[in-house]
């Protein structure tokens, strides 16, 4: 069941789906401020395999599957630094967007970091939708 009690001043939640994923080289459980767990969720569109990360684009058919966590403000930011959306001279790679994500019978609005689609092209597809099952944290 979504986690009942947010913290105070937790405005936002965010869909992850690859290294920020619960094992992933950049798992936001170890990320600080805390994020609070909410729940499992997949999300409509393709996840692609980038190398050493995915990209996922929103509206494809297949199911992305990810977690969802209430997230800080300051949180927020290290995301964005982590998607390369800060700085001097900001990426373009990731556009950040607000989605609609149903977890456990609850709809919320998340953030999501989509991959442009310029950096897909050639990308191999991962049909199943699961980044952890690629690198091998999760079980199949």
């Amino acid at each position: 069941m979504p986690e009942p009690s947010l913290p105070a001043g937790t405005p936002r939640h965010v869909f992850v789906y690859g290294t920020l994923r619960r094992g992933g080289s950049n798992d936001i459980t170890r990320l600080l401020p805390a994020p609070h767990w909410v729940g499992f969720a997949q999300v409509p569109g393709v996840l692609f395999h980038l190398g050493a990360y995915p990209g996922m684009t929103l509206g494809g058919d297949q199911p992305v599957r990810g977690e969802v966590y209430a997230i800080e403000p300051a949180l927020e930011e290290v995301l964005d630094a982590i998607e390369g959306l800060t700085g001097d001279h900001p990426t373009d790679e990731y556009l950040k967007r607000e989605i609609v994500v149903t977890v456990e019978g609850q709809r919320l609005s998340c953030l999501v970091y989509e991959i442009h689609p310029r950096y897909t092209e050639g990308a191999r597809r991962i049909e199943h939708g699961d980044w952890l099952r690629v690198v091998g944290t999760a079980s199949a």
